[in-house]
């Protein structure tokens, strides 16, 4: 498309990320999503949240954050543990989390080296509760993939190397 998203990463750079979320959620959790509106704005957290960031080095820099609210959380980490209740984000539930964060931004790192764009990935750091973060020069871009149990969001906040 060329669209130019927060005056550096474009459409082009945010699909493949997309694309692979809806892949992984489908494959690992059974769950078809839709993708909600795009929005430029922080990244802002309630406290019932459940967040997975990981960074991106290589031909972009930046953060990309996945965030669930609580009882979606414990809908996902059930779902990744073949259907065993979750009552709580405990270390097995936040080790699955965890996961799906890798196997999003791994699959992505895939697709954009197919178009010859590298990145590498850092490991996951899992939060809980509020917060709110922001980048100096780099506007926060969230798009919610939404499903019949909610949604989950991601952040990119991103940047061209």
């Amino acid at each position: 498309m060329g669209i130019t998203m927060a005056g550096i990463i474009s459409v082009n750079h945010i699909n493949p990320f997309l694309l692979s979320a809806q892949q992984i959620l489908v494959q690992v959790c059974s769950i078809q999503t839709n993708v909600g509106q795009l929005s430029k704005e922080n990244m802002c957290i309630d406290g019932e949240s459940v967040f997975i960031m990981l960074g991106i080095t290589g031909e972009m820099t930046g953060q990309v954050c996945i965030v669930f609210d609580l009882a979606v959380a414990k809908d996902v980490a059930s779902r990744m543990m073949m259907g065993m209740p979750v009552a709580e984000i405990d270390d097995m539930a936040k080790s699955a989390l965890s996961e799906l964060g890798n196997m999003i931004m791994g699959n992505a790192a895939t697709l954009l080296s197919n178009n010859d764009f590298r990145i590498d990935i850092t490991p996951p750091t899992l939060g809980m509760g509020a917060t709110r973060l922001s980048s100096p020069n780099m506007t926060s871009i969230k798009v919610p993939l939404v499903y019949e149990s909610g949604e989950v969001k991601l952040y990119f906040l991103l940047k061209l190397a």
